[in-house]
């Protein structure tokens, strides 16, 4: 049984954007899965994060978990809308990104035939990360229901997101979430190159959906 955190969960700010993009930076490039294949540094995330991050807290859909004495940020889970999220030049990230970035569109791909994508409908729940110190209080699972919730009552009606990983996979699925199309890391091929094969212990990423009301 989790011994919950005493955090509060609210709609990131454009002030928290600093501690956003520092925080991700450091899980992403510590311990998700294509990042680390892909040799992606916390400079690398970083900087795609400072473009990007701005953009998505400015949209309102964007949960952040606070800590109680609020020195710091527990989690954030950064979402945008599926059907218009931020644009990005990729000229300014590291090319590092791009197999990843195509890993992705090939799931969304699957998810868009047959199915008309408006704004305001899609809840798109992009990166979520928790600070080690605060991991295994279930932190994840409070973020996204609180993200949820936010969705919900900006008249969202349905959420998806891409886990890329064992855990993420798994904080989804206990709030609703279903399997609706996955990509094998060892069959995955980017310009010829199997270029995940070095995953080891998560087997695909998988962009599951859930309705919110």
């Amino acid at each position: 049984m989790l011994v919950q955190e005493p955090v509060d969960y609210d709609v990131a700010r454009p002030c928290d954007a600093e501690a956003i993009v520092r925080l991700l930076a450091t899980v992403f490039s510590e311990s998700e899965p294509p990042a680390v294949a892909m040799g992606l540094s916390f400079q690398d995330l970083e900087q795609f994060l400072r473009l990007f991050a701005p953009r998505a807290i400015a949209g309102g859909l964007t949960l952040v978990a606070r800590s109680r004495d609020k020195e710091k940020l527990a989690g954030v889970l950064l979402s945008d809308d599926f059907a218009s999220p931020p644009a990005l030049e990729l000229n300014q990230i590291s090319p590092r990104f791009l197999p990843i970035f195509s890993m992705l569109e090939t799931l969304d791909e699957q998810f868009r035939k047959g199915t008309t994508i408006l704004a305001g409908e899609y809840l798109h729940l992009f990166m979520l990360g928790v600070d080690g110190q605060f991991a295994g209080r279930g932190i994840g699972q409070g973020l996204v229901q609180a993200c949820l919730e936010n969705g919900l009552r900006k008249g969202y009606r349905m959420a998806l997101t891409e886990a890329t990983g064992r855990v993420s996979q798994r904080v989804f699925r206990k709030q609703g979430f279903v399997d609706r199309f996955s990509v094998s890391y060892r069959d995955f091929r980017y310009e010829d190159a199997f270029v995940f094969a070095s995953i080891q212990g998560h087997e695909n990423a998988v962009l599951m959906d859930r309705a919110l009301v």
